[in-house]
């Protein structure tokens, strides 16, 4: 890659390399780096053992950044402007019942689906802007979810950044051009 500016995606998840601008990390750099190696090299997290996930992962898309008022029928409601939803699951907490502020969405088809990723991305549903993503839980080999140390979000204040996704793609590396001036 010699565009300073190009940008590219991670076909496989690496927690270390998660948080990496360039994706060439060796080492943990923050606790939960450090637990998400640690669940991966355990085989703790198994993406296809959960009950509550149905349906077919090329169809479906991660909603993320949800008001946690938003329902159910609000959700459903504001992706059918992208086509025929044939499944939707807003997560909540497993006690109280409270929207987690996520969800995925499944689309009668794969046409559908892309047509919501590429238009729903930052759109506003009860006055939060939201971000779509694709179902990496199923379609990325060695995904780790977000409540194990992985995923692709987090804050740079709070030194869990994470890359390599839509909203942070890795960036090329950053090369140092040292001048010589002799006077």
């Amino acid at each position: 890659m010699n565009n300073v500016n190009s940008v590219f995606y991670a076909e496989a998840y690496h927690p270390i390399q998660a948080g990496s601008i360039d994706g060439t990390d060796t080492l943990p750099h923050d606790n939960a780096v450090y637990r998400a190696l640690l669940c991966s090299n355990a085989g703790l997290y198994d993406p296809f053992g959960d009950p509550k996930v149905i349906g077919d992962p090329y169809c479906t898309l991660f909603v993320g950044r949800l008001s946690h008022l938003t329902t159910e029928d609000t959700l459903r409601q504001a992706m059918s402007r992208y086509g025929r939803v044939k499944n939707l699951r807003l997560v909540r907490h497993i006690v109280t019942g409270a929207s987690r502020g996520y969800g995925f969405v499944e689309f009668e088809t794969e046409r559908e689906m892309h047509r919501a990723y590429k238009d729903a991305h930052h759109t506003i549903i009860d006055d939060s802007e939201i971000i779509v993503d694709y179902n990496r839980q199923q379609l990325m080999p060695g995904w780790i979810p977000r409540r194990l140390g992985g995923g692709l979000g987090g804050k740079k204040e709070s030194g869990q950044l994470r890359f390599g996704g839509r909203e942070r793609p890795f960036r090329a590396p950053l090369y140092v051009h040292l001048y010589l001036f002799s006077f």
